[in-house]
């Protein structure tokens, strides 16, 4: 095989869209191209091993902030053990501030941004000559008609065992300042027929659960309307056989139109992500946030108790300007509207994204090394912030996972961040650990915080064992291709 397309994906049930559309792209050259997937935390070793037994005259690596570290490692072995492999390198990690890293100063080539175009291109001239002269190649940015889409690449094995991520449409007419999108210009959607053609290829092999990576799923009614329009038929024509979508929405566009075709949708078939990001005017305006905050919280408010679609929201602590009393008074705010998850995020500096204008005003210091976590900045100093970072683990093990749903409004009180911090800080203090918690301990921490707190020791036992101790149905009790996270808060 003389090329391989390969990448260190998060989890085994991720399934790399950016590889399948490079392969698609290929053209003559797609018969002599192959996917490698891996997963992080695997053995560098292991990996070129297997990468090398196909002899191979080229590789190219899809580098992103979660694989980057490991990918440089491989590239670093690969080029020592096969020196005359050529090593490519894409994905967003490595199409800004290239000069800096390392896993660069490693690879042959780096192609920076859309890279459908450019890589069989590449590929070509260092297959065939002549050899490209330059190390860093700026990536053609294709018309989207001009491109073959690459569902049909997704395996039976992708079908069944994976998300599926497909995307309507690419890029984001927004500029919010933490985000790569902000470097868009716009907004470019597929031709929706096709599109849609696609879908119901990949529906009839049998997938059923769908994520869409589209930044502004809802921007577009009128087709957001039509692909939704397409999951109800599906849903409507095989009601025991059901379909899930996971969208990303822009929180203050909630057309009528739109609700009317949300409210169809039965539970467990339907997932919105809102990044509702800060409730904070100022801090909206200093990261070039535009959005109606009033209209946000009216349509969350409205989802959450008119439709069955689960609920994902999130917030980001660490932007300049907000204070922990301010982003505090976001946290209420956003709990008060009950989401079924509040996604607690800590502000990551992505390479390329405007964030970093703020760093001398507001004194915001990021971690060197992947993820670029905040770690401090003039408003909140460094001990708080990693104080914020426990919150956010604790939350997500105790609030999102849907297990402690009676517990939870005790635990909060008319306080939710002032007494989720103490309870955080509290726990922290009796375990020092934030992962590998196992549930039957959590599940009595719990009820050890509770009593500290003034409840009995008879109540808080009855209130964990209402929603502990085995009580709650299991996941696969329930039919539906909703995810496993989605189906603990269907059973409440």
């Amino acid at each position: 095989m003389s090329i391989i397309l390969s990448t260190l994906n998060a989890r085994y049930t991720h399934a790399s869209l950016g590889l399948r559309y490079l392969l698609a792209n290929m053209g003559e050259l797609q018969g002599e191209t192959e996917i490698m997937e891996f997963v992080i935390g695997g053995k560098t070793t292991e990996f070129a091993e297997r990468l090398l037994a196909k002899k191979p005259k080229i590789i190219g690596f899809g580098v992103y902030i979660w694989n980057v570290e490991e990918t440089a490692r491989l590239v670093a072995l690969l080029k020592r053990v096969a020196p005359e492999v050529k090593i490519i390198l894409g994905g967003p990690e490595v199409s800004y501030e290239t000069a800096e890293q390392a896993i660069v100063k490693d690879a042959d080539f780096v192609i920076t941004g859309w890279g459908e175009v450019t890589l069989p291109e590449l590929c070509r001239q260092i297959l065939n000559g002549p050899q490209p002269l330059m190390k860093i190649h700026v990536g053609v940015q294709a018309k989207l008609d001009d491109l073959a889409l690459p569902y049909q690449l997704y395996t039976d094995d992708d079908i069944k065992n994976r998300t599926l991520y497909v995307e309507a449409s690419r890029g984001c007419p927004f500029k919010c300042e933490f985000c790569l999108s902000a470097l868009d210009k716009t907004a470019w959607p597929f031709e929706l027929e096709r599109f849609l053609a696609e879908m119901e290829t990949l529906y009839q092999r049998g997938a059923r659960l769908f994520k869409f990576v589209d930044r502004t799923f809802n921007l577009n009614i009128k087709s957001s309307l039509r692909i939704m329009q397409f999951f109800l038929d599906k849903i409507a024509a095989h009601p025991d056989d059901p379909v899930f979508a996971h969208f990303e929405v822009v929180p203050d566009h909630l057309p009528e139109a739109l609700r009317e075709s949300i409210l169809k949708f039965p539970p467990g078939a339907l997932q919105f992500e809102i990044g509702i990001q800060s409730f904070n005017p100022a801090v909206q305006t200093l990261v070039s946030r535009k959005q109606n905050n009033d209209k946000a919280a009216d349509n969350i408010r409205w989802l959450v108790e008119h439709s069955h679609a689960h609920m994902h929201v999130d917030l980001i602590a660490g932007l300049p300007g907000e204070t922990v009393e301010s982003f505090g008074a976001g946290f209420d705010q956003l709990y008060a509207l009950r989401p079924h998850e509040i996604q607690f995020g800590i502000l990551k500096r992505l390479r390329g994204t405007p964030i970093i204008r703020h760093t001398d005003e507001f004194a915001l210091k990021f971690d060197p090394f992947p993820p670029y976590t905040i770690l401090a900045n003039r408003d909140i100093d460094f001990t708080t912030m990693q104080r914020l970072v426990r919150f956010a683990r604790y939350w997500d093990l105790v609030a999102n996972s849907g297990r402690f749903a009676n517990t939870l409004p005790v635990m909060l009180g008319d306080a939710p961040f002032a007494r989720f911090m103490a309870f955080s800080d509290w726990i922290y203090a009796h375990t020092d650990a934030t992962h590998r918690i196992a549930l039957d301990r959590l599940a009595k921490l719990v009820c050890m915080w509770l009593q500290g707190q003034g409840m009995s020791n008879e109540d808080a036992e009855a209130l964990i064992n209402s929603d502990y101790a085995g009580k709650q149905p299991k996941v696969s009790d329930k039919k539906t291709s909703a995810p496993a996270r989605q189906q603990m808060h269907l059973v409440q």
